[in-house]
């Protein structure tokens, strides 16, 4: 922990789920499949002086094209850990897709930060693919746009600083800007993995998830994960990412996308069970 360094509280909000299988998650399928269905999480980072989102998550509306079960606007949502959305001046787009970069509408007065190289491809010659334009949705990119030339959008070239506790590291493979989130905190760093990895189990035993722009950048970002903090923070501007603030939902076992297992779900204070939203009010 740096102790000059202020220090955040995250929270974790599950907005949505849908039944998947194993073969869904894993490139070549899985010889034991079995249920391993996903949950949808926003996540915030709380100081003193400053609030930052990460992820902005998806609408009813395309909840209902796309088939999943909507439990709440992640954006109202906010108010449950006393957020005003309207009041957020920072909104950190890890990549994208349509589960991350819905309803920025709803955020009036944030600025949006994201790797430019992402923007390049949701605008660029690999969206006449359907396989890669599919988990994209045409009105969100272009709302993006339209964010970027009203000024709303910091567009980054690599890692960067966003604020004093606040680091943006990006890896590529699941699309060509994927960036995770280090976040400090009352128990040192924390690493909000996103989409990077979507399971422990995709990390841990090298099989790359299904979506994948480029799978050599998906096993190389993997093996950023797992370095120690000391060395996350020479790759990029440190903890070593044993307590993934992006997993909550791991705490109902294989039930949670984005990430790793129960042990470090449970250390974060995540709750899974049939609560209607999956929260960690304990400072991290």
């Amino acid at each position: 922990m740096d102790a000059h360094l202020p220090e955040y509280e995250l929270y974790a909000i599950r907005y949505a789920e849908r039944d998947a299988r194993r073969s869904d998650h894993f490139i070549g399928g899985d010889p034991h499949d079995g249920p391993m269905p996903m949950d949808y999480f926003v996540w915030v980072a709380v100081a003193p002086h400053h609030t930052v989102v990460i992820d902005t998550g998806f609408t009813a509306e395309v909840a209902a094209v796309r088939k999943r079960r909507f439990l709440r606007c992640p954006i109202e949502a906010l108010s449950l850990v006393g957020i005003d959305g309207s009041a957020v001046k920072d909104v950190v787009l890890t990549h994208m897709h349509y589960d991350h970069v819905g309803n920025f509408h709803r955020l009036p007065n944030a600025r949006f930060h994201l790797q430019e190289v992402e923007l390049h491809y949701t605008t660029g010659r690999h969206m006449r693919h359907p396989f890669l334009a599919r988990p994209f949705e045409v009105e969100d990119v272009v709302g993006i746009v339209r964010l970027n030339f009203a000024q709303r959008v910091k567009l980054y070239d690599g890692p960067a600083e966003l604020s004093p506790g606040i680091t943006l590291h990006p890896v590529g493979g699941h699309t060509p800007g994927m960036q995770f989130v280090r976040v400090h905190t009352s128990r040192g760093w924390v690493v909000l993995a996103s989409d990077v990895t979507h399971y422990y189990e995709n990390m841990e035993t090298g099989r790359p998830f299904t979506a994948a722009f480029n799978i050599g950048d998906m096993l190389d970002a993997y093996d950023v994960l797992g370095r120690p903090c000391t060395e996350l923070a020479s790759h990029h501007p440190g903890p070593r990412p044993a307590c993934y603030a992006a997993i909550p939902g791991a705490a109902a076992g294989a039930r949670r996308r984005r990430g790793p297992p129960r042990r470090n779900a449970e250390r974060l204070g995540a709750r899974r069970e049939s609560a209607p939203v999956a929260i960690s009010r304990r400072p991290l």
